[in-house]
Formats: structure tokens, C-alpha cells, sequence
């Protein structure tokens, strides 16, 4: 069966195992995914990832997550731009998340990068998902 949102797919198994308390969680490795994983634990909501490489010999990352008094890092995390639905600002327009307490992802054409360095960068892009 074909995956239609690859990145969607990685947000929901992290919302998933947050709100079941698990400390790690595996995804199929792609680029976009591992790129906005560097995104996450560079602003401090996971604790890291790394490469796996499971039996059958496919590629995975293993996803350690964050917990902060028992509570997760991540609050909420949400996919804005689908498949379906693309949604592009300039740099002007990329949204703040609860007056910058949070983050959104960018792809850009310098990389995917957080909000605050998409500004410093002036460059716009796709709004990938906003973390909180």
C-alpha cells in the first residue's frame, strides 16, 4: 500500500507514542523526514534520531523522544501544507506559533529550517508543520 503523506505519517506516530509515553518510536527514513527531524531537536522538542537498519533490510529512524515531568516537550503538532493542499508564504507572511513560544517548519530553498531562521535567512517557503 502507497503512503500518500510521508510527513504526516511521521507527526502522527509522534503524537501516538507521546500520548502513550513511549520513549522511542521508528519511521521509515526519507530526507524531508530526517531533515525536519534536525529541525525538532536542534529547537529542543526531541531529544535526537538516528538511522536504523531493521532485519528485512530497510532504512528507519528511531525517534527519541522528550518528556518533561512526565508531560511531553511537544504540546501540539500539527501538519499545515498536505499533499492535497500546498500553502506557501513569503518571508513576510510565515505565521508565528502562540507569539513565537512555538515553531513552524519551513522548506525553503536554502532548507527546511524553523521560522526564526527562515526570517534571519530572508526566505519564504512551504510551511510544513507548526510544533508547539
Amino acid at each position: 500500500m502507497s503512503m500518500n503523506d510521508p510527513l504526516g505519517d511521521m507527526l502522527t506516530r509522534i503524537r501516538n507514542a507521546q500520548m502513550r509515553g513511549k520513549s522511542t518510536v521508528r519511521t521509515p527514513a526519507s530526507k524531508l523526514r530526517a531533515w525536519v527531524l534536525d529541525v525538532l531537536a536542534s529547537e529542543g522538542y526531541i531529544r535526537g534520531y538516528e538511522h536504523v537498519t531493521t532485519e528485512s533490510g530497510h532504512a528507519e529512524l528511531e525517534i527519541s523522544l522528550k518528556y518533561a515531568d512526565g508531560a511531553p516537550a511537544i504540546r501540539e503538532l500539527k501538519r499545515i501544507s498536505t499533499p492535497g493542499r500546498r500553502v506557501y508564504s513569503g518571508v513576510r507572511e510565515i505565521p508565528q506559533v502562540r507569539n513565537g513560544l512555538g515553531i513552524s517548519v519551513v522548506s525553503t530553498p536554502k532548507g527546511v529550517m524553523s521560522d526564526a531562521a527562515a526570517r534571519a535567512a530572508n526566505v519564504g517557503g512551504e510551511v510544513l508543520c507548526r510544533v508547539f
